[in-house]
């Protein structure tokens, strides 16, 4: 009797633990992760004899400039470029001190791979409201996007800044310059101005669309000054508390320090340079192509690492850019080597 007891007591407790449900393991998930690639580009301007380089009996073609970097535009998500001239259809083309090129400039920098062009600089209204105009249909007509520059009030209310995609990351990209060099901005056309009651507004409005990066392009800082100067600086850390995480700098037409926090979530790139113009002087050779790399984990601060890349305006065949690997591959003249030297040495130390 006391056996078949205890046989049902243990057939009773193999039922209840068969139909108890196992604890469950809590499986640790990792953050996803997004990665996404841009290279921003200094200042682009054509000179006259950019344009007596460029001249074919049927028009312009701009296009050699790029022939040896055009893979390192093109492999990343998103490319930018500082234009710092006005484009036409038709009429006189200039160069220094009114800049007007041809439409051709805007097929190079289609065909090279980049695919929005700031215009926000100092050269911008050289041809008035009209110069702007045909500038932004040109490059409308070719799919390159813009933003600094506008037709209209209008047009500058309903976007006053891009909203661009980067694979799976998101940037919001603004543009403003501290002057047009006394040239009027003539109505209908707005250029955007260094101004941080409007430039808080304009963040306020582009962080409603949740972006991953906020980036701001300035045209700042004083001509041929390789370090930035005070007022840059202020303004930089200003952006930075406004959660601006990227800075993209223009006009001074040499190199300047890049600089980045220790934790990787902010980077101000001072000054790129000129990308393709035909100054000589010594710093003014050449500029920056920055390969930046976006990272995205999870709720962690995005992250930016970047590469800096050197170029070299040849004149051997054109107007042509070299890294310093090109340059060394076809010994080009003792000026290149110059430039790369100053340029490196400029970066390692900072400010």
């Amino acid at each position: 009797m006391r056996r078949a007891w205890l046989y049902g007591v243990l057939l009773v407790l193999v039922a209840c633990a068969a139909s108890s449900p196992m604890p469950m393991v809590e499986e640790k998930v990792e953050p996803t992760e997004h990665r996404a690639t841009l290279l921003v580009a200094g200042d682009w301007m054509v000179h006259a004899p950019q344009l007596t380089a460029a001249r074919t009996a049927e028009g312009y073609d701009f296009s050699s400039a790029f022939s040896l970097v055009r893979p390192l535009v093109e492999e990343t998500d998103l490319a930018i470029v500082n234009l710092e001239t006005t484009l036409g259809e038709r009429g006189e083309y200039t160069g220094y001190p009114l800049f007007r090129s041809p439409v051709a400039v805007a097929d190079a920098m289609r065909d090279a791979g980049f695919d929005v062009a700031l215009l926000a600089n100092n050269h911008c209204m050289d041809y008035g409201a009209r110069g702007a105009r045909e500038t932004i249909t040109a490059l409308d007509k070719r799919s390159i996007r813009h933003t600094g520059v506008f037709r209209s009030e209008v047009e500058r209310r309903a976007m006053p800044h891009l909203y661009l995609r980067l694979g799976e990351l998101s940037m919001v990209l603004l543009n403003y310059t501290y002057g047009t060099n006394g040239m009027p901005v003539v109505a209908p056309a707005v250029v955007n101005r260094i101004d941080t009651v409007q430039m808080r507004a304009d963040l306020e409005r582009a962080r409603e669309w949740m972006p991953d990066c906020v980036a701001v392009a300035l045209h700042w800082g004083v001509e041929y000054e390789r370090k930035p100067n005070c007022e840059q600086r202020k303004l930089a850390e200003w952006l930075h508390r406004e959660g601006v995480q990227l800075i993209i700098g223009s006009h001074p037409h040499v190199v300047q320090p890049i600089v980045q926090d220790s934790l990787h979530q902010t980077l101000t790139i001072y000054s790129l340079g000129n990308l393709l113009s035909n100054q000589r002087k010594r710093y003014t050779d050449g500029g920056l192509m920055v390969r930046l790399e976006l990272t995205k984990r999870g709720e962690e601060p995005l992250r930016i690492d970047y590469e800096p890349i050197p170029v070299w305006v040849d004149r051997t065949q054109g107007y042509r850019l070299l890294t310093r690997e090109a340059a060394d591959t076809l010994r080009i003249e003792d000026a290149a080597s110059t430039f790369f030297t100053d340029t490196e040495s400029l970066l390692e130390k900072g400010l």
